[in-house]
């Protein structure tokens, strides 16, 4: 059995107080090269793809048992994973599932047939221009209505089409070889397939203009924009936005959210001015590309080719008992938590999470009462936010149920298919209903956690309660040291430079003093600066715009967490050394062994550009150079590249 500390995961040969993540994790990272399929690989990856082991033992045993067996969920869940292995099927089949809604395309006669196809393709789970789904209201969080966000892109994000750098002309050059590749694919010529390539392009162009980037949608007041149905169809009159509305089955007298009005605009001038032979190439592109990974092995390879393998960085695809288990997973995900949890969930991991929880509650109520630069008047709302955070932990205490849901063994594609609708359907039928608290949005089999400003929740399921984030039998400072830092981090989000928008009942709603939210304004700018400064590439840095409520939250979980492992300490004193090292350095080589991963360059490049989260070695040696305790834990000296004088440290949470 692996040590909770395993001296071998460490490089002595780097000192802690000069680079201490790869002090933390150099011996790791030399025992874990990346594997051909992954863009990268670390602890978070290894323990996702031993839960994909369990997972797929979970899925080949009902698989097994065949379409005969009474068991319902064994039965949905077999037959959904038999089609995506039957790659002879598959591979015969080709483009045809497709066909008939390629054909409803091309046999578009009016520019204002367009509206009503792309409702029926919705209707059916098939987005092309822009996605609808639940949400709760941010004035009323007790309330469900419908909120609507711009699409229709085929990169990753509206800067890939707006930037004109090297390596952005690049990426669009590449993404147009794609489309042309792809549509030679589905049959026609390859100058044909080169133009409907330039077509697209310039398509999704207009629309990445008028979208927001990853950074303005961080403001949770930009992408809140309540209309009446009426309203809509008014200001963007030229798609029928009732009838779609009607056509989901949603209420129509109910307010919505447009998040990117700019962009809703922009799809009624592109219905308006587009010609029709566009629009038809548009939105078989749109179909296409979405269907590509569950279609025959040519068009599976060529969407791999451009999203893995060029954008990422990728040498290999993934075995195929991956992929299926992957969109298994994702049509059936919590049906499959529910067999996952009868074999693998140890109720004292869920006791043992209830305690940490309660004890990370404790010292942040500790360290907001005690903040030097919030009003008292603040503090008392920060507080009542804290005590009304709603814990999750392991699995929902209700299940949803699937018993309407069959499966066929003819088609993967049309068996994906179902599931979809049948999940966009549940859904929508949310909208116009009161908020379901006791709701998920993981499945139990998750290595993940997540805080849900709206709800004002944490939540962390089975899957991340493993080792190296949880261990049932290892001392304190390591548990405090990675899930419980994780816990803080969570927690921290609620107060975060998004989650202090919202108020105690998950309401949009300004509850802090202006002098309050200026001073964390100036303390957070600290935060933002030290990673804008942190090198990626030779011409490229972090992100500490984008990055910063991941980074608030990094540094406030480790400062609770300690805060919260001093406490217990005074309840059970450490022990000594541990294979040389304190319970303090414990904690945070607990820490640090978190983010240990290896990741190619192109895929350290979109993350910077794509994810609001740094990248691995960030997350380590960015926050621990403004907390103290590491300082003291190490030895850090002024001179030691982990060294930050006191008075340029970020001090928030």
């Amino acid at each position: 059995m692996q040590k909770p500390i395993d001296p071998r995961n460490l490089d002595t040969s780097v000192s802690p107080t000069e680079d201490f993540y790869h002090f933390a994790n150099g011996g790791w990272l030399k025992e874990h090269p990346i594997p051909d399929e992954f863009s990268r690989y670390g602890t978070f990856d290894k323990l996702r793809e031993d839960n994909r082991e369990i997972v797929r033992s979970i899925i080949e045993e009902v698989a097994g048992h065949g379409s005969n067996q009474e068991d319902h969920i064994g039965r949905i869940v077999g037959d959904f994973y038999r089609t995506g292995m039957d790659t002879s099927k598959i591979d015969a089949a080709g483009i045809a599932p497709l066909r008939e809604d390629l054909d409803k395309i091309q046999n578009l006669e009016h520019t204002e047939e367009i509206p009503a196809l792309i409702t029926s393709l919705y209707a059916n789970s098939i987005p092309t221009v822009f996605h609808i789904y639940p949400a709760p209201d941010r004035e009323n969080s007790e309330q469900i209505i419908a909120s609507l966000h711009q699409g229709g892109m085929g990169l990753p994000d509206v800067d890939y089409y707006r930037n004109d750098d090297e390596r952005s002309r690049e990426t669009r050059k590449a993404y147009l070889e794609y489309i042309a590749k792809v549509f030679v694919l589905s049959g026609i010529g390859v100058d044909e397939a080169e133009r409907a390539a330039e077509i697209i392009l310039a398509m999704e162009t207009r629309l990445a203009h008028a979208g927001m980037t990853r950074l303005e949608q961080r403001d949770p007041h930009k992408t809140f924009n309540k209309y009446m149905a009426v309203e809509l169809e008014s200001e963007y009159g030229a798609f029928p936005w009732i009838r779609f509305l009607k056509a989901l089955k949603v209420n129509t007298r109910l307010h919505l959210n447009v998040g990117q009005p700019r962009f809703f605009s922009e799809f009624a001038n592109m219905l308006n001015d587009t010609a029709l032979e566009d629009w038809k190439v548009y939105l078989r592109w749109r179909l296409l590309n979405g269907a590509a990974s569950l279609l025959s092995s040519d068009f599976e390879q060529s969407k791999f080719e451009f999203y893995g393998s060029y954008l990422s960085g990728k040498k290999t695809m993934q075995p195929r008992w991956k992929r299926v288990t992957a969109a298994t997973e994702d049509a059936l995900g919590e049906p499959i938590g529910r067999l996952f949890i009868s074999k693998y969930f140890p109720p004292e991991a869920k006791e043992r999470m209830l305690d940490l929880v309660e004890n990370l509650r404790i010292a942040l109520r500790e360290r907001i009462t005690t903040l030097p630069w919030m009003s008292e008047s603040t503090k008392v709302e920060a507080l009542e936010k804290l005590e009304r955070i709603r814990v999750k932990i392991g699995y929902p205490d209700k299940w949803r149920s699937h018993d309407d849901l069959e499966f066929d063994n003819n088609s993967y594609y049309e068996n994906y298919r179902k599931a979809a609708q049948f999940n966009l359907e549940y859904e929508l039928a949310k909208i116009g209903k009161p908020s379901d608290k006791d709701e998920w949005h993981m499945t139990p089999q998750t290595v993940n956690a997540y805080y849900h400003p709206l709800m004002n929740e944490i939540v962390f399921p089975a899957g991340i309660l493993q080792p190296p984030f949880f261990h049932k039998d290892a001392d304190d400072a390591v548990n405090y040291g990675a899930i419980g830092v994780v816990i803080g981090h969570e927690m921290t989000h609620g107060f975060d430079d998004q989650g202090r928008k919202f108020d105690k009942n998950g309401n949009l709603n300004d509850w802090w003093t202006e002098t309050d939210a200026a001073n964390f304004e100036d303390r957070s700018k600290i935060l933002e600066e030290q990673f804008s400064r942190i090198p990626v590439t030779e011409d490229l840095f972090a992100d500490g715009k984008l990055s910063l409520g991941e980074n608030i939250a990094d540094l406030g979980g480790v400062n609770i967490a300690f805060h919260a492992l001093k406490k217990a300490w005074n309840q059970d004193p450490p022990g000594s050394k541990i294979d040389g090292y304190t319970p303090q350095q414990r904690f945070f080589l607990a820490y640090a062994h978190v983010w240990a991963n290896n990741i190619r360059e192109k895929e350290m490049i979109r993350l910077t550009k794509e994810d609001v989260h740094s990248l691995g070695i960030n997350r380590v040696n960015g926050p621990l150079p403004n907390v103290k305790e590491f300082h003291d834990a190490f030895d850090v000296k002024e001179g030691d590249p982990m060294f930050l004088p006191e008075k340029e440290r970020a001090d928030i949470w």
